[in-house]
């Protein structure tokens, strides 16, 4: 009789272990999970945020908390979450400003391309170029042309010195050769509001902030960033396409976790957030939002995210902006 126990208890004991080995995705999230990120509320990239987490928490079945960390050139979230225990209980919903921060900071106690992986990509939003009305220039190669006659006389309202749009004019200022000056904004509703009073004569911003003033016509838009039009102003040429070529520019957005959490459960983010962004309903309001969904695997991802991340070191470079 033992002869016949043993396989039987061999076959017991291998079922059991391969139930403990699959045990961590399997359970996985049987608590809360926190996706913080260090964008403000009200602002495009918080609102994508809770539309992902509502959307993922109807999946699990388990509440997918938003928390903002901001400040810092958007530096806290990550760095907390970078020193979170390795669970998959707090994720860090990642984007362009994370490749951004390595040409800015030389202190960061975290590396996105060490110290995270790089789960899915959700989409991105490109930016917006639009000038006061009052400005004698229709199209980008007259602003360009108005800028080269008139170096260091126009400017330009963008958030704070390192943010994706303040970037995006640096990198064209570079690539035309033009002198711009750069004015610096806590928000850019403040830059807004100065631009359609006149008080400056230009601004670079996330497109959603200035559809409604491009369709009413209270400013002239010249170019978005990305390499293709966006659907919700297609009548507005790409940057790209005005005589720029190569200029490709957007504000990104993805789902980021430590690095240590299990491979698993990694999967499961990863498998589960493409899954949500399939759905119809979820990628419409991602689309109202201003969103182009976009979404890229976790390989895809991390090729784009060092891709990125050199791109932006350059930038930075160029700019003449001093790591801190």
């Amino acid at each position: 009789m033992h002869r016949f126990v043993t396989p039987l208890l061999i076959s017991l004991t291998c079922s059991a272990g391969l139930a403990h080995a699959q045990s961590p995705a399997a359970e996985w999230p049987a608590k809360p999970v926190r996706m913080m990120l260090g964008p403000a509320p009200g602002s495009v990239a918080d609102s994508l945020t809770r539309v992902m987490a509502q959307a993922l928490s109807d999946m699990w079945k388990q509440q997918v908390i938003v928390e903002n960390r901001s400040g810092a050139g958007n530096t806290i979230a990550p760095a907390i979450v970078a020193k979170s225990a390795p669970d998959g209980y707090t994720l860090h919903r990642c984007g362009v400003g994370d490749a951004i921060s390595p040409g800015l900071y030389k202190s960061l106690s975290y590396t996105h391309l060490r110290d995270f992986a790089i789960l899915a990509r959700i989409g991105h939003t490109p930016n917006i170029l639009v000038i006061h009305p009052s400005l004698p220039a229709k199209n980008l190669q007259e602003f360009i042309a108005l800028a080269r006659a008139q170096p260091g006389k126009l400017d330009y309202g963008a958030t704070g010195v390192g943010s994706s749009p303040q970037l995006s004019m640096e990198l064209l200022k570079s690539m035309t050769k033009i002198n711009v000056v750069h004015v610096p904004y806590k928000a850019a509703s403040m830059a807004q509001t100065d631009l359609l009073a006149g008080r400056i004569s230009s601004q670079m911003s996330n497109l959603p902030n200035h559809i409604d003033t491009v369709r009413k016509q209270k400013v002239r838009a010249l170019g978005v960033t990305s390499g293709k039009r966006n659907s919700r102003l297609p009548e507005v040429p790409t940057i790209a396409e005005q005589g720029v070529p190569g200029y490709d520019v957007s504000s990104w957005y993805g789902i980021c976790a430590p690095v240590g959490v299990d491979k698993a459960i990694q999967a499961k983010i990863e498998a589960d957030s493409l899954k949500v962004l399939a759905m119809p309903e979820i990628k419409n309001r991602l689309t109202e939002l201003g969103v182009e969904v976009e979404p890229m695997n976790a390989s895809e991802f991390l090729a784009f995210f060092r891709s990125e991340t050199t791109k932006w070191i350059a930038a930075a470079k160029a700019a003449g902006i001093q790591p801190q």
